[in-house]
This record gives C-alpha cells, sequence and structure tokens, in this order.
C-alpha cells in the first residue's frame, strides 16, 4: 500500500530528527576535544572558538597513547580471529548435528556466558598468577574468547541452520569432503553473517574495560581502560584528553561499520539463503 505524500514527509522528518538527536553528542564530543578546557567548558557557551589539536598530542605523544592503540589491536584482532575460527567450525558442527547433545551444549554456553563478569575475574586472577602470565596481551584474548565465544557459537548457528542441508550433500557428492563443502561452499554462502558476527565479537573485544583494567597493567591496557582515568580526572588538561581518547577510539568504529554496511546489512536481515 502506497504512502500518501503527507506521511512520507512526516516519516522523513521524524527520521532527521532523530538523526540530529543521536549525531549531536558525538558531533559535540569532536567540538570540545578540538579546543581548549576554558573554551570548551565555558559559560555561556562559546559557539566559535580558536580549534586546536593539543588534547590529541598530550594524549597520543605525551601519554603514549599509540601503546594502548597497539594493545587493542592485537587484543581485538586476536579475538576475532580465534573466535570466528572456533566459532564457525562449532557452529556448523551443531547445525548439522541433530541429537540432544548438541541442544544441552548450546545451553551449557548460554549459561556461562550470561555469569557477570565480575564472578569470574577472581579465577582469572588465581590462575593466571599461578601460571605467571598475568599482564599479557595473550591471557586477555584468552579471557575474551573464552566469556564471548558462547555468543559467537549461538550467531553463527543460527546462521548455519538457514543454509539447507542440500548444499552439504551437492558439494560432497561432486567429490569435495565435508572440510572441503564446508570451506568451498557453506563459508561463501553465508559469508554476510560471518561479517556481521565478526563485527559484534570485535566490539566486544574492542569496547571492553573491566577484563582489560582488571587483568593488564598501564603498558598493557587496551584504549578503554587507558582514557577511564583522564575523563574522571580532576586535572584539566588530562580531561581533555580525555575526551580527545574518547574521539580516538570512536573513529576506528565509524570507519569498520562504514566498510562493512552492506554485509552487516545483509547478515541482519537474510543471514543465508533463500530457496
Amino acid at each position: 500500500m502506497r504512502k500518501s505524500p503527507l506521511g512520507q514527509t512526516l516519516l522523513y522528518a521524524g527520521l532527521a530528527v532523530w538523526l540530529v538527536l543521536a549525531a549531536l553528542p558525538v558531533l559535540w564530543t569532536v567540538v570540545i576535544s578540538l579546543r581548549t578546557y576554558v573554551d570548551a567548558f565555558s559559560a555561556p557557551l562559546k559557539w566559535l572558538a580558536p580549534i586546536t589539536l593539543e588534547n590529541y598530542r598530550g594524549l597520543w605523544i605525551d601519554r603514549e597513547f599509540y601503546r594502548n592503540f597497539y594493545n587493542t589491536a592485537i587484543v581485538t584482532l586476536g579475538t576475532v580471529c580465534i573466535s570466528l575460527t572456533v566459532g564457525c567450525l562449532a557452529g556448523y558442527a551443531l547445525s548439522r548435528y541433530r541429537g540432544s547433545l548438541g541442544f544441552w551444549l548450546l545451553i551449557i554456553a548460554l549459561v556461562f556466558r550470561a555469569l557477570p563478569h565480575s564472578t569470574l575475574l577472581p579465577s582469572f586472577h588465581a590462575l593466571f598468577d599461578a601460571m605467571g602470565i598475568r599482564n599479557t596481551t595473550i591471557t586477555l584474548i584468552f579471557v575474551l574468547v573464552a566469556i564471548n565465544q558462547p555468543f559467537t557459537i549461538w550467531m553463527l548457528r543460527s546462521f548455519f541452520v538457514n543454509i539447507p542441508q542440500e548444499l552439504d550433500e551437492a558439494a560432497m557428492v561432486d567429490g569435495c569432503t565435508r572440510l572441503q563443502a564446508f570451506r568451498r561452499v557453506i563459508i561463501p554462502v553465508m559469508w554476510p553473517g560471518v561479517v556481521t558476527t565478526g563485527l559484534f565479537s570485535f566490539l566486544l573485544a574492542y569496547n571492553d574495560f573491566m577484563l582489560s583494567s582488571a587483568l593488564t597493567n598501564a603498558d598493557k591496557m587496551t584504549m578503554p581502560a587507558a582514557i577511564a582515568g583522564a575523563i574522571t580526572a580532576e586535572s584539566d588538561a588530562l580531561l581533555m584528553q580525555g575526551v580527545a581518547g574518547a574521539v580516538s577510539i570512536t573513529i576506528p568504529l565509524i570507519i569498520l561499520v562504514a566498510l562493512f554496511q552492506k554485509q552487516i546489512v545483509s547478515g541482519l536481515t537474510q543471514g543465508a539463503v533463500k530457496g
């Protein structure tokens, strides 16, 4: 049924208002990060003020924020690669398995994922201290994978279930092994689902604060944990560097979503093949 011109106008107007309200806090944070403390929090508000990059210079050079960026890149990429590899194999196997054991494995994984992170930290603390491997990016990757893997398996399984099993059988009739059918036929078909799941796994690792701040020291912290102290600091300079850090950690997310927007939309709306 075709909408009336008035209805379309109201719809577009509502979307425009929502877009402005959603984008305004982010845009205003960017503006504040390019000002001095006096101009950023002056009363009355200064709409036009000199632009400065001092906050970013102090953050990235003086506080060596690039080290935290490097830690974040290693942790997120490692978490995504391991989570997707294990999740794809486990999700595919569970989607094709018809026994009751698969159901109970999924329930156990869901229960483990639902546990608050704070209840698991004492166990991780004791384990890593006993092994002498605390305060490393490897241990942080291990913990993030262990906590987020159930979510990855559940999500990927839901995509695999929607792929007809006849595709597997046709590939094996043509001479493929089960693994070759999975790699050459199934994965290309559900690539949007892999990208969507990878993005969620990336966000869970990239935005982690509690685990990074609890399991690593300052030199191994990821970006969210590193800027937390600056945002709540009483020092004017540190506060402005914290604002610049908040903008810095947001930019990679915007770029990532812009690059994979088609796959993300396809994965969220369709998930797999039709018919």
